[in-house]
């Protein structure tokens, strides 16, 4: 999967579980773009439009998790946080990964890459 913020493109596994199947099923229509904003300080989130089949689990994110939250809100993490998500995919290089989403509001475009 690729998702551009700005001029960023980052490149992302997916996971295999049939959340993220219907996320790519939904990017193999066109590419979907999020208006996201930071929260909590560890990452940016942004309402989908849709809801995907949810694969909770308890786990803790790292920097570059992609996750479905509360089945109709995606988020990437660039800090980690403990709860109860599915995970989508995972950005192959988190590195400077809250600088290269920048601040406060942007848009996100997820595609098939």
């Amino acid at each position: 999967m690729k998702i551009t913020v700005g001029k960023e493109e980052l490149m992302a596994t997916w996971e295999d579980n049939s959340s993220a199947r219907e996320f790519q099923e939904l990017l193999e229509q066109g590419s979907v773009t999020i208006e996201m904003e930071d929260y909590g300080g560890f990452e940016k989130v942004g309402a989908l439009g849709t809801d995907l089949t949810r694969n909770d689990r308890q786990i803790t994110t790292e920097p570059g998790d992609v996750i479905l939250y509360q089945g109709n809100q995606i988020t990437i993490y660039y800090g980690t946080n403990t709860w109860s998500f599915t995970r989508l995919a995972k950005i192959d290089d988190p590195a400077d990964l809250q600088e290269k989403l920048g601040e406060g509001r942007v848009q996100v475009t997820f595609s098939l890459g």
